[in-house]
């Protein structure tokens, strides 16, 4: 275990843990010889192997070699032990531009327009070099000490020559509230153009405080991104709604370039003049598209190799949002009627499957089989809302990592979550690689 203090390969003094996730963590450190600040991201080995990322990180370290600009984060140097993977990062220690709107809950146009022009900058050399970002968000967007913003996490990117024949990319990744309709559909899309919607999904969140795209489920969401339906609230001055109407154009053959975009008179001049009249939160306005910036964290990604065990029939997408960081549901439910859970296991299928029956069995709980590989588990008694009820379902990601995710179907949500944490979380500890939603995680 990394602890504060130590040196690492004897040029870095460990600091502060800075974020963590499913993979590793990342931690302040400070480079012995310059004395200079670093952000030191470590990754377990045997972690990437079993859930075949070793490709990814190839990627992303070839990627980050590839650009050097003012406003990209700097990869300085990667290391590895036996155990571990280093990446040695610029340190930029104003964090997530994410962050700075949920504070806020919106940013000044005049504001948005300068992180914009910093985004295009970046994103418009990087397409120079052949490198295509693929999951521009507000999360992978940092801000160093004077509020210039760095471009972060190029572990989903992908190279020229990660084209087919026909000249196109066409795997299914990113982040789906971001993502652009073409990559949806699967047929193939243009990097640089799928890149350029993500960036206009920003704009959008940065002025309005809330996603342009949202639904009651997954592919209602879907629809609005392929039909391009979203509105622009009032607040948004009449350059600004122009600009986004050319760029989330959901046919990417007519969609704006960024040469265009780059001479268009918003990007040029900005708003005109500051806004200093605070106007409605999001949540006043009466346009069906509003919802808190709270509910825009977006966290782990995965790729479309990601399968169910049993007939389920989930698209990419679907599967992806299973994962705590896409789970939509906190646009529209509060985090208190949660009804969901989710946890990853390294055991096979059979494994888990087993050890939910033998608790089942211990706690008096009916459990049951359905055709389409749900697994139903039941109370014997009626509760303060009815029958408590369950299901479980368990998803492929690789032949030795499952997804599982519980989900209350009946009964009452108090006797549900308290069976949950008293007894049926501790009684599948041994299963759990790692659990989803517990904790709020943060990146580098």
């Amino acid at each position: 275990m990394e602890s504060k203090g130590k040196i690492l390969m004897k040029r870095y003094e460990l600091g502060r843990l800075l974020g963590k996730g499913t993979f590793g963590k990342v931690h302040y450190a400070r480079n012995l010889e310059s004395n200079h600040s670093v952000a030191i991201k470590m990754m377990d080995k045997d972690k990437v192997l079993k859930v075949g990322l070793s490709e990814q990180i190839r990627r992303e370290i070839t990627t980050m070699r590839l650009v050097a600009h003012k406003n990209i984060v700097e990869l300085h140097e990667v290391m590895a032990t036996r155990n571990k993977i280093y990446f040695v990062m610029e340190y930029v220690k104003g964090g997530e531009l994410f962050d700075k709107i949920e504070k806020s809950g919106k940013l000044t146009e005049a504001i948005a327009h300068k992180y914009f022009q910093q985004l295009i900058s970046a994103v418009d050399y990087c397409h120079s070099r052949g490198v295509y970002h693929r999951d521009l968000k507000p999360e992978n967007l940092l801000l160093d000490e004077n509020e210039n913003l760095k471009v972060s996490d190029f572990g989903l990117s992908a190279l020229s020559e990660s084209k087919r024949q026909d000249g196109l990319l066409h795997t299914t990744c990113g982040t789906p509230a971001y993502v652009a309709p073409e990559v949806i559909s699967k047929t193939g899309y243009d990097g640089a153009k799928s890149d350029i919607w993500s960036c206009g999904v920003v704009l959008f969140v940065l002025v309005a405080g809330y996603l342009p795209f949202k639904g009651p489920n997954l592919m209602e969401m879907y629809r609005k991104i392929q039909n391009g339906d979203f509105r622009c609230p009032s607040w948004f001055s009449h350059k600004l709604k122009k600009l986004l109407y050319k760029i989330l154009d959901p046919n990417p053959n007519t969609r704006i370039s960024v040469q265009k975009i780059k001479v268009s008179t918003w990007f040029r001049k900005g708003p005109g003049e500051t806004h200093t009249v605070k106007e409605k939160n999001p949540s006043e306005n009466d346009t069906t598209n509003a919802a808190p910036a709270l509910a825009m964290r977006r966290k782990k990604n995965v790729h479309e190799d990601v399968k169910p065990l049993a007939v389920t029939n989930l698209n990419a997408f679907e599967i992806i949002s299973f994962s705590t960081g896409f789970d939509l549901s906190g646009l529209f439910i509060k985090k208190e009627c949660k009804k969901e859970t989710r946890f990853t296991s390294d055991k096979p299928a059979t494994a888990i499957i087993s050890k939910l029956e033998d608790v089942a069995k211990a706690l008096n709980l009916r459990i049951r089989k359905k055709d389409n590989g749900v697994i139903k588990i039941q109370g014997r008694k009626e509760g303060r809302n009815g029958v408590l009820q369950f299901d479980t379902e368990i998803f492929e990601i690789t032949e030795s990592y499952h997804l599982i995710e519980m989900k209350q179907t009946g009964g009452d949500s108090l006797e549900y979550q308290k069976l949950l944490e008293e007894d049926i979380r501790p009684a599948l500890k041994a299963i759990v690689w790692a659990r989803h939603g517990d904790d709020r995680q943060q990146k580098e």
